[in-house]
């Protein structure tokens, strides 16, 4: 091949450009005085200034390069691409299209919903949400599905090991699984079969389960399903049980409050026969009134006596002993104000109803307390059935009919893109330590 500067064209003209140069080189003393014929008259002739040729560089013109022929390095860059690009390609499809065996995919989503029913009056002031997501036990559940103790759960009810190996791992050795291989070997690899894939903004959860039969990938993902629904359920009660604990705990030391309040009013009455001190009290005061009207009454009637009759009159001394009489009951009376014969060593019955009134304060104040836990009780519990959690599965676990797994012209796509990228910067890599050299 022959560079552009090369052409005959070209070489025509730098030629005439040097003869050119030549020719204007000569002194112009030598033109004139040029020498004359003897015979010949010396015309008059006006002769023209020389040109003044332009000041144009000389090049030094190479000979045209000839036919490009391949060199070793261009053998080995062939010979690489067969390596890494070519071998690989072909061993990859390969394997994919004669080793690897079908995969069937079933699909099951869910959410975790809170069903909040609201009472009337909330109703009334305008609250009428009835249901919604609960963020922070989607996220539990979304930790949940990649943990070793869920893979150990299916793996004992649905046999994972088998089922993930029914194509044995010396046909398949990429995408089987050896049945002798530990549980952090079984997690690893349930990493690769169940892709989860979890939207926070909706709390949506979407599952793809592979499996080499379509009926164990369908039972796999219903044992998923059922292992998330009993956790669930499991946080719902460990819920309920924190927002009871307290009420609970209340309303135990109320009911204990109660019983000892009314055990010492018990003992009490058990202690000084009486039953309410304030009834005793109404009817002895009762009786001194009567009494004290009677004594009025006879005394009246002696003063009488005294003026219409003589002293020896025996309806005066009637009267006299009626008087002792009453004033005697009337003693009587006011003595058993206090406990036992002797005044001074009984107990004043005003302490006895002081005694008895604090008593029936604890116990009012116990049944109030009792009341009142009772109802936050009441009210927990309320609140515990109007918040209930559950796992609400709006796509149930499907079952394939046609295998749509291992994606072979992908992965084949994209280890051919892989190999030509490493290639190409092998290559740009090679060259570029040869130019600086």
């Amino acid at each position: 091949m022959c560079m552009p500067n090369g052409s005959p064209d070209n070489v025509r003209q730098i030629g005439k450009i040097r003869h050119l140069k030549r020719s204007s080189a000569v002194e112009p003393s030598q033109q004139q005085h040029v020498p004359q014929s003897p015979q010949a008259p010396e015309p008059t002739v006006l002769s023209r200034p020389p040109k003044q040729s332009p000041n144009i560089p000389e090049f030094d013109i190479k000979p045209p390069a000839g036919r490009a022929r391949p060199r070793i390095r261009h053998r080995f860059l062939v010979f690489t691409f067969m390596i890494l690009v070519i071998a690989p390609i072909i061993l990859a499809g390969y394997y994919l299209w004669t080793q690897a065996a079908d995969q069937f995919v079933s699909r099951v989503a869910f959410s975790v919903r809170t069903e909040k029913q609201s009472s009337a009056i909330e109703l009334l002031g305008g609250i009428t949400e009835l249901s919604g997501s609960d963020s922070s036990d989607t996220d539990i559940l979304f930790a949940y599905l990649s943990s070793q103790e869920l893979v150990s759960r299916i793996d004992r009810k649905v046999d994972l090991r088998a089922i993930w190996s029914r194509v044995s791992p010396e046909i398949d050795p990429v995408f089987a699984f050896d049945a002798a291989g530990t549980i952090e070997d079984l997690q690893a690899h349930w990493e690769r079969k169940i892709s989860i894939v979890y939207d926070s903004s909706t709390g949506l959860i979407d599952l793809e389960v592979l499996a080499f039969d379509p009926a164990d990938a369908q039972r796999i993902a219903q044992a998923i399903l059922d292992e998330c629904t009993a956790m669930i359920n499991s946080l719902s009660r460990i819920a309920q049980e924190d927002s009871i604990r307290f009420t609970r705990e209340e309303l135990g030391n109320a009911v204990q409050r109660l019983k000892e309040a009314r055990r010492a009013l018990t003992q009490f009455r058990n202690r000084t026969q009486i039953v309410d001190p304030s009834i005793d009290t109404k009817n002895q005061m009762g009786l001194l009134v009567t009494l004290q009207q009677q004594l009025a009454d006879a005394l009246i009637t002696y003063d009488l006596l005294q003026d219409t009759t003589r002293e020896n009159d025996p309806r005066i001394t009637q009267a006299k002993r009626r008087i002792e009489v009453i004033q005697a009951r009337i003693n009587s009376e006011r003595g058993n104000l206090g406990l036992g014969t002797d005044k001074e060593s009984g107990d004043a019955f005003a302490n006895l109803v002081g005694e008895y009134e604090g008593l029936i304060v604890d116990r009012e104040f116990a049944e109030t307390a009792y009341t009142a836990s009772l109802a936050a009780h009441d009210s927990a519990l309320a609140e515990v059935r109007k918040q209930s959690r559950y796992l609400a599965a709006h796509v149930k676990p499907t079952r394939a009919e046609q295998a749509q797994f291992p994606r072979r012209k992908l992965i084949l796509a994209l280890i051919a893109l892989f190999c030509f990228f490493t290639w190409s910067i092998l290559c740009l890599t090679y060259y570029s330590l040869r130019d600086r050299s």
